[in-house]
């Protein structure tokens, strides 16, 4: 049977770019650092090259953290694999990422335009449709994936049946009433990006359904204190 997304115990804790506290935001090391500490919900960034290769990195040129430089969607995946994120780690693919955990989920956070057409046949590939949840912070550009996205299949069943089932906001949107009103409307509310332990309980008192954090292994200690860490 296939596995929805949400389909966890709660609180939800999301290691943020793999969890760029503890090792280079999107690289190999970083999600293997959340996965063998037991994190089952990753969240990364997806840009595309120029022949279409999906990859997990957030922004759209090579500048800020890698060893190149130039836009990811203007040069060819042969042309990237040289890249090094921190001078050190090469930049996954997203189909590389998926494959290597079945039992993993992946936030994807939609960042250029580049990246829309690719994901169907991707998330084909790796069979990885329920396991998925697809956001941006453009309109526009989630508009855009909704409509490539729309084909038949289980995450799309699922989708059309239930609505909306989460919403993912800063914490300056957390609020005590915001936070009730999502709830009361059957949404999980899911807060980035929460680096902070004394925030980190704040939000949990509160009742926040899921956590982003760059500090992986903090937010771990925190939810094992209070009895609410549910490794993979």
């Amino acid at each position: 049977m296939a596995t929805v997304f949400l389909d966890h115990p709660r609180p939800l804790a999301f290691a943020h770019r793999g969890g760029a506290a503890h090792a280079p935001e999107n690289s190999w090391r970083a999600f293997e650092h959340a996965v063998r500490l037991g994190y089952r919900y990753l969240e990364t960034d997806l840009q595309a090259t120029a022949d279409g290769v999906l990859v997990a990195f957030h922004d759209r040129t090579l500048d800020r953290v890698t060893d190149q430089q130039g836009r990811i969607s203007r040069i060819s995946h042969a042309e990237l694999s040289s890249a090094r994120i921190d001078g050190t780690e090469p930049i996954p693919r997203l189909e590389d990422l998926l494959g290597a955990w079945p039992d993993v989920r992946f936030n994807l956070d939609v960042k250029d335009a580049a990246a829309i057409a690719p994901l169907p046949e991707a998330l084909r590939r790796t069979n990885a449709w329920d396991r998925v949840c697809v956001v941006s912070f453009s309109a526009t550009r989630l508009r855009a994936t909704r409509r490539a996205l729309g084909r038949p299949g289980l995450l799309m069943e699922y989708l059309a049946r239930t609505g909306v089932r989460c919403v993912q906001v800063p914490i300056s949107v957390a609020t005590p009433s915001f936070i009730g009103r999502a709830q009361a409307l059957g949404l999980q509310v899911h807060v980035w990006t929460i680096n902070e332990r004394p925030i980190m309980e704040r939000l949990l008192d509160l009742g926040v359904d899921g956590i982003m954090t760059d500090e992986t292994v903090a937010l771990r200690d925190v939810l094992t204190a209070r009895s609410q860490w549910h490794p993979r």
